[in-house]
């Protein structure tokens, strides 16, 4: 498989393919500004480090594991066609399925300013009508350089509208949960998901203390994780999202989890996801598309 991959999509000097151990198919993007690797299974965006950083920008864990059907912890995995539990079937996987089935490579390219690009496209199945019957197109295209740039993009090919929910639920690598902070969300409402469920709005920018569970609503803000012990910002840039969630389990939840890189693993890493979820789920009328677009950039301090 690899070999026709490399055959066709492969690009010198950017863009290859490889096996993994665990026999899922795994892009590896490497250019004069940087560098990332994307499962094929998921089409997940697993790390991505511009050169201008010592430091990876988009988290790993470093106990996460490839296996068919399963989610890999950390990167960006894609949350569609809902985000967290499914309204009516509680068997169906939280935040969907696209993160655990096959993707299928349709292009790849260099873009103008030597980025590499690499679009993928959601494969259907028996399996995955049985919990989404619409005749649809989903597709998420990265380019990877200085900047990291995601789109994925719904189209609905049949004849009734649909609503979906969807989020790319990226994790950041950080120096110390304790130290950083996350503004652009001032004056903003967000379901707290800690503890129940309850309307708030945000105060000032939001530090860390213990388990956050946020959902932003009707917020296009652009948003920056300050990071002073790595001395530097994440911009969080989107368009065609109206929710935003930051999410940091803590020790307890992250001991239950037992895959983010015991023990302190959870300390190093912050989800800030663009979405439309809850309040803000989007309907996608029969003939058109919907695009989620969200551009990463760190800046040394």
């Amino acid at each position: 498989m690899t070999t026709s991959l490399n055959t066709q999509f492969g690009i010198k000097g950017h863009l290859g393919f490889i096996e993994d151990a665990s026999g899922l198919v795994v892009a590896k993007i490497d250019n004069d500004q940087g560098s990332a690797s994307l499962c094929l299974q998921g089409a997940h965006l697993m790390t991505w480090q511009p050169r201008n950083q010592k430091t990876p920008v988009v988290w790993l864990s470093k106990d996460a594991k490839l296996a068919a059907g399963k989610s890999i912890r950390g990167g960006a995995p894609v949350c569609w066609p809902w985000f967290g539990a499914h309204p009516v079937e509680s068997a169906f996987p939280g935040h969907g399925y696209a993160r655990t089935v096959p993707w299928r490579v349709v292009e790849s390219g260099i873009e103008p300013c030597g980025a590499t690009r690499l679009s993928l496209r959601l494969v259907a199945s028996d399996k995955t009508r049985e919990q989404w019957p619409h005749e649809c197109n989903v597709d998420l295209t990265v380019i990877v350089g200085e900047t990291l740039r995601m789109e994925l993009t719904t189209e609905n090919t049949g004849d009734n509208d649909f609503v979906i929910g969807e989020a790319l639920h990226t994790y950041f690598q950080i120096g110390d949960i304790g130290t950083v902070s996350v503004s652009g969300l001032e004056g903003c409402e967000y379901w707290d998901k800690v503890g129940g469920s309850s309307l708030k709005r945000q105060q000032g920018a939001i530090g860390f203390s213990g388990e956050t569970d946020r959902v932003y609503i009707n917020t296009a803000a652009e948003c920056v994780i300050h990071d002073e012990m790595l001395k530097r910002r994440i911009h969080v840039a989107k368009s065609g999202s109206l929710s935003t969630v930051v999410w940091t389990p803590w020790v307890e939840k992250a001991n239950k989890m037992g895959d983010l890189g015991q023990p302190d693993g959870w300390r190093e890493m912050l989800c800030v996801e663009s979405a439309n979820a809850l309040d803000n789920q989007v309907k996608v009328a029969a003939g058109t598309r919907h695009t989620l677009i969200v551009e990463y950039r760190a800046v040394s301090l």
